[in-house]
């Protein structure tokens, strides 16, 4: 080996040092200026899978924390879930669990009956996210609801804008997410749908989609 070929690898060493170092003086500078904090309005939306599972994500790190918290499920509540078991099973003292739906609108074939339960739901979300003891409050597949027009847009978005407590986080999820919704939020995030197993004949499984 060359005298050449023995210096490479430390002189590679050193420009990554150098350029570390100016990445982190910069990163540094940039922090510098967060200071303050509130209680956001996040959305997860689009038509990618993970929506709720990150916002459950958001829900275990709080309940790591011990941070008081809730969910209300829209849509998912006629069904037994993964995160639903876990969280009734081991964490009801830090995470209220609340599921009101009955099932997606082509299962119950019933709009008043959707409607009624969503109207449901939206009244559980507001006690929920009035207590400022929750700082963190899930309203899991809300978009659906929405959608559909079973809860009103316009009452939804001036209840987080004006009634909201300053320092509670509240994560919306579903598909098509309404634009007055985003409009509004600190946080959005579309999942982008490039492959799914169900286009290929494979069934919601187990600790994937539940």
């Amino acid at each position: 080996m060359s005298d050449q070929d023995m210096t490479q690898p430390a002189d590679d060493g050193a420009r990554h040092a150098v350029k570390m170092a100016k990445k982190k003086a910069a990163r540094d500078k940039i922090m510098a200026t967060k200071e303050g904090e509130k209680g956001l309005i996040i959305i997860h939306t689009g038509a990618g899978k993970g929506k709720s599972s990150s916002a459950f994500g958001m829900i275990l790190r709080c309940i790591a924390h011990e941070m008081p918290c809730a969910v209300v499920q829209f849509i998912k509540g006629a069904w037994s879930t993964g995160e639903r078991t876990l969280i009734e099973a081991n964490f009801a003292h830090l995470c209220q669990f609340h599921a009101m739906g009955e099932g997606f609108t082509w299962e119950t074939q019933d709009k008043e009956r959707d409607i009624a339960a969503a109207r449901k739901g939206w009244e559980k979300a507001k006690e929920l996210i009035r207590d400022e003891k929750n700082q963190m409050v899930l309203l899991d597949e809300i978009n659906i609801a929405l959608r559909y027009d079973y809860l009103d847009v316009a009452e939804v978005v001036e209840f987080l804008t004006t009634e909201k407590p300053a320092m509670t986080h509240v994560v919306l999820t579903g598909r098509n997410a309404k634009e007055e919704l985003i409009a509004i939020a600190d946080l959005v995030t579309e999942m982008t749908l490039i492959k799914h197993p169900f286009r290929a004949g494979i069934k919601g499984q187990k600790g994937v989609e539940f």
